[in-house]
């Protein structure tokens, strides 16, 4: 009997576990018009982390206690905060972005200019340190319509206006903050705009219903449709056929980089016929894990220490018309430090977290010219101090010789290499030191 209500009572907190941690984890993300499930959804937790992603049947994942309330986004759709109880079924209510129409004035203006406006959210972790970006910038896109024409123009998003936001943390849980960072450790630059996908055959002719393309081991298309709007989720490490989708990542599948998530959605809008077209576009997200382990890919301040990197961005296209050849050269010629670019935030971006808001307002309060004042010069990186010769006729002309010949740079390319190999030298040593330490 006392071991039937010992298994009675385990039974009971084994059942009502789910529950303490919050039932979301079993939840199913849907859309409130359609009743569709919405295929990898991300999931934020109370401090504004990317911690988890829906399934391609929008099924949320376990999410623990010490991470809610919860943030449930997905583009084109309004955030939701789900507190620690929550019902079997999330609905998320859809944001309508309505861009302006283009007028095609002549058969000159063959080149399709987009502005756009992205927004990320990128950590580089270590055994011992982490460092978080949140970025925004305004970014401009120049599609031309086929290969045969002599002007390129560029897929992925060209920087016209950035701000960072860095957040260093120790092992001690001791953090700095900083509006700039040496290592570039984000992948928002290789993700840009695909070119006229094919319309999913089975959503070609119904107002509303999904369809889902499996890969070889998994989903790796998820198709959504609502009347005119068109969502497509893609699980790029499904299948090889789903790098078309990222075409400017090749590279680093050829190279084996390993990627632990790679899914990537975009959302059109007045979308009829077979075809998609980048006019059709109002934005794209991804989400991006990948395991630095053996890869120079990153470069991080330990040699041979195994680094993590994620990244969570979403493209908002804000403006887009067709301008010529000519004018779209004008624009590839463009400085943007030349100009005043602003960064201009369109309404269906959602509102920034309260630690997104503390990061802004704790890097927008450093007082730079205090901190160069106090930060110690490395000498061997400012040159050597020179002295005050007395040149000969002979001495002048055998410098002239030296800086004809290329002698004078061979030098500095040898005293610059030797510089380099001791502050090499002294940050292994140093870093070796702190592994004892630890």
């Amino acid at each position: 009997m006392l071991l039937l209500r010992i298994f009675f009572i385990m039974a009971l907190c084994t059942l009502s576990m789910p529950y303490a941690a919050g039932q979301t984890h079993n939840a199913i993300v849907a859309d409130s018009t359609s009743r569709l499930p919405l295929p990898c959804a991300s999931v934020f937790d109370c401090k504004g982390n990317v911690i988890g992603v829906c399934s391609s049947n929008g099924k949320m994942p376990y999410v623990p206690t010490n991470c809610y309330p919860i943030t449930i986004r997905y583009l084109g759709f309004k955030d939701k905060v789900v507190p620690a109880t929550s019902s079997d079924t999330i609905f998320l209510q859809e944001h309508y972005t309505e861009l302006s129409e283009i007028v095609v004035e002549s058969s000159q203006t063959k080149v399709l200019h987009m502005l756009g406006y992205l927004r990320e959210y990128s950590t580089l972790t270590t055994y011992t340190d982490t460092i978080f970006l949140f970025r925004e910038k305004m970014v401009d896109y120049m599609l031309t319509p086929n290969k045969k024409m002599r002007f390129k123009g560029w897929n992925t998003p060209r920087i016209l206006k950035c701000k960072s936001y860095y957040r260093f943390t120790n092992a001690s849980g001791l953090d700095s903050v900083s509006d700039n960072c040496n290592h570039h450790f984000s992948w928002s630059d290789w993700i840009g705009i695909v070119s006229s996908p094919k319309m999913n055959p089975k959503l070609r002719k119904v107002e509303l219903g999904s369809d889902t393309i499996r890969g070889k081991y998994s989903p790796t298309e998820t198709w959504t449709r609502n009347d005119y709007r068109v969502n497509v989720d893609v699980n790029v490490l499904a299948d090889t056929t789903s790098r078309k989708w990222v075409p400017n990542l090749s590279t680093f599948f050829q190279n084996h980089l390993d990627f632990e998530c790679f899914k990537v959605k975009f959302s059109y809008n007045n979308v009829v016929g077979d075809s998609i077209s980048p006019l059709n576009l109002t934005g794209y997200s991804f989400n991006i894990e990948s395991n630095g382990r053996g890869h120079n890919m990153f470069m991080f301040n330990r040699i041979n220490e195994p680094f993590f990197v994620s990244t969570y961005a979403e493209a908002y296209i804000v403006d887009k018309e067709y301008i010529t050849v000519k004018e779209a050269k004008k624009w590839d010629k463009l400085n943007p430090n030349d100009h005043k670019i602003e960064i201009y935030e369109p309404m269906e971006a959602p509102e920034l977290q309260p630690t997104i808001l503390a990061l802004i307002d704790r890097v927008n309060s450093i007082d730079k010219d205090e901190v160069r004042l106090n930060y110690p010069i490395d000498r061997r990186f400012a040159g050597n101090k020179r002295e005050n010769r007395n040149f000969t006729i002979g001495n002048r002309l055998l410098f002239m010789l030296k800086q004809l010949t290329g002698i004078s740079l061979i030098k500095s390319h040898k005293s610059m290499d030797k510089r380099m190999k001791d502050f090499r030298k002294e940050l292994n040593t140093e870093n070796e030191r702190n592994r004892k330490d630890q």
